[in-house]
């Protein structure tokens, strides 16, 4: 008798597709939240808050991962807005 025990896929295709996206973009703005600490955090900030919440609301199996690229996206607006003030107003000067 064989006593080896196959793995079953719970879930519709469906459901296994959206849970795959959400942890893709879980991944993705903990990626985004990273650089957006030194480089473009105007943008790369807001992206990956935006993402995180997304992957947190789909129920993603990352949750961590999301966790870290809201709280690096904060920061990363955090961090422009300080060198905001500590620049008194203007970050990037177009002259």
């Amino acid at each position: 008798m064989n006593s080896a025990v196959t793995p079953v896929a719970t879930g519709t295709p469906a459901a296994r597709s959206a849970t795959r996206d959400a942890d893709g973009m879980a991944v993705a703005s903990f990626l985004l939240g990273v650089p957006g600490l030194l480089v473009l955090n105007l943008v790369l900030g807001p992206a990956a808050v935006v993402l995180a919440a997304v992957a947190l609301a789909r129920g993603t199996t990352r949750r961590g991962r999301a966790l870290l690229g809201l709280a690096l996206g904060v920061a990363d607006l955090a961090v422009m807005v300080a060198l905001t003030i500590a620049n008194h107003g203007v970050i990037w000067s177009f002259n």
